[in-house]
């Protein structure tokens, strides 16, 4: 399992490196201000829905259900399913996307109605969702055929295809000349993102004989086993969308600049979430869903803590970066070009408002797979609920005095009640144990965790008078030198408590006596 979690997770580490490439390019020529915030609700639009009816719920409710599909039956049924699947899928989103396209004012006027008052960003903002809303069909047919190949323990192009967006949109922005403004070569570089994407996992889905195709419709007892787990699973999707919708909604009253803050400051939030939690919750679902199916419930719950256990190992130095220098890696990466210092110190407090919530962030994907794998998406929505409505609530309350950072803020303690729920709900129903090597190790990590707050905070006393005079570089070197010292610490403190060992076990895989063979044939 380790090796799909390295080759998910590196891919995912490229994504999000020409990613910030491409946020540079964005602060630079974009900066924070009515253009952005334009683009960035554009942005928005197409990935609220994404992650409702694509990433979120689709990849919960289909990827278990072809894992039993498949191992029950064989490829034939579980290829005459993904063909039903298929259809419904292009079907809805084709019928959204047209609506979206023809109502474009309508649906800006609802996710920020607070642009209302600045006719030309409201105007601007309808005219970029109509070029951006297509990129939902699109990466919706992504995740149907990564969905698939995850199954069958396929990784790699799923992983690659964010990629594409980063680099897409750093070719439409260098040419940004060409358009009528920035917003529109940003728009136009997530749109034939999409088209890339779709050839290159769908490439990918076809060369194994596994793409889908139309077929008539047929409610069997596959599809209805898939759609009793998608209701709930787009429930607790679409709830997760609410406060993000919040977010949205809220800002948009707040000054220009406020959406271009929480965007960077997520932007950075998401790396560890992306690059960790939802790489080892990629890979752990299918993994899990396929023990379970084996009745192997050893190996998955150990599966389930290894997974933890790496992602908490990871996961450490991100949160401590963030909370302790969030301004200066703000500056460093960003502050440049249109992007002014005062920007940067914005985001970078809003930073550290999102990195509270930061380890629950990268850890539900571990969590909630004890219940998906299962096909259990009700559960999930029941830990949701609660922390929407607190986190709304919060958002309500802490904007007026602390604008983005109070929306952060309550994204941060939403996920908190989330997770804690989640954890409750698994331990009262027996599907979840820490085992002893985790109990030990998660109690060493913060040991190391402390000790690199120590090296950090020294460092930057001794470090900050060395590369004061280097002007525009003075933040960058600082960074790096701080990212160096820090691995140095970090990374030495957990080999002195831990060991080779240690290590080695993660690259283990538990199996129990009488497993089969696994299901795919393609490793």
């Amino acid at each position: 399992m380790l090796s799909r979690i390295l080759t998910v997770g590196g891919l995912t580490l490229l994504s999000r490196a020409t990613g910030f490439a491409r946020d540079i390019m964005l602060a630079a020529i974009l900066g924070a201000g009515p253009v952005a915030d334009a683009f960035f609700v554009a942005l928005r639009l197409p990935n609220h829905f994404r992650a409702i009816f694509a990433e979120g719920a689709f990849n919960a409710a289909f990827v278990p259900a072809y894992a039993r599909v498949r191992g029950a039956g064989g490829a034939d049924p579980a290829k005459l399913f993904s063909d039903r699947i298929f259809t419904l899928l292009f079907s809805v989103e084709l019928v959204l996307l047209v609506i979206a396209v023809l109502f474009a004012p309508a649906v800006v006027a609802l996710l920020a109605p607070g642009f209302a008052s600045d006719p030309a960003r409201f105007a601007l903002a309808g005219e970029l969702t109509r070029i951006t809303f297509p990129y939902l069909l699109l990466v919706s047919l992504v995740t149907l055929y990564g969905g698939i190949l995850n199954t069958l323990h396929r990784f790699a192009s799923p992983a690659a295809a964010p990629i594409l967006l980063n680099l897409t949109m750093m070719v439409t922005l260098a040419l940004a000349a060409f358009f009528p403004t920035a917003g529109h070569a940003a728009a136009w570089g997530v749109l034939i993102a999409g088209i890339l994407e779709v050839l290159l996992v769908g490439g990918d889905t076809l060369r194994f004989g596994l793409l889908p195709r139309f077929s008539a419709f047929q409610l069997d007892d596959d599809v209805k086993r898939f759609f009793k787990a998608l209701g709930p699973a787009t429930l607790g999707s679409a709830g997760t969308q609410v406060a993000l919708f919040a977010d949205t909604i809220i800002a948009s009253f707040l000054s220009a600049g406020a959406l271009s803050a929480l965007y960077y400051a997520d932007r950075l939030n998401q790396l560890p979430i992306g690059v960790i939690g939802i790489a080892v919750g990629t890979v752990l679902l299918p993994e899990m869903a396929s023990r379970i199916a084996k009745r192997d419930e050893a190996g998955a719950l150990n599966a389930q803590n290894r997974a933890i256990e790496f992602t908490l190992l990871l996961s450490v130095p991100c949160l401590v970066a963030f909370l302790l220098v969030p301004d200066l890696i703000m500056r460093a990466l960003f502050a440049r070009g249109a992007f002014t210092a005062a920007d940067a110190a914005n985001a970078g407090a809003t930073l550290a408002a999102y990195a509270i919530g930061l380890l629950p962030f990268v850890l539900l994907r571990s969590v909630s797979s004890t219940f998906l794998a299962r096909g259990d998406t009700a559960t999930p929505v029941k830990a949701l609920f609660a922390s929407v409505v607190v986190n709304v609530a919060l958002k309500i309350l802490l904007m007026k005095d602390y604008a983005q950072v109070g929306l952060a803020f309550a994204t941060s303690i939403g996920v908190w009640i989330n997770f804690l729920l989640l954890l409750w709900f698994a331990y009262r129903k027996k599907l979840f144990a820490l085992d002893s090597r985790l109990q030990t190790s998660g109690l060493k990590l913060f040991f190391a965790g402390l000790a690199l707050v120590a090296g950090l905070l020294l460092g930057e006393r001794l470090l900050s008078p060395l590369f004061a005079t280097w002007l525009r570089l003075g933040d960058v070197a600082l960074l790096a030198a701080l990212g160096f010292t820090g691995a140095i610490v970090y990374f030495g403190t957990i080999g002195a408590l831990m060991g080779r060992r240690w290590f080695a076990a993660f690259g283990q895989r538990p199996t129990s006596q009488n497993e089969p063979p696994p299901l795919d044939t393609f490793e």
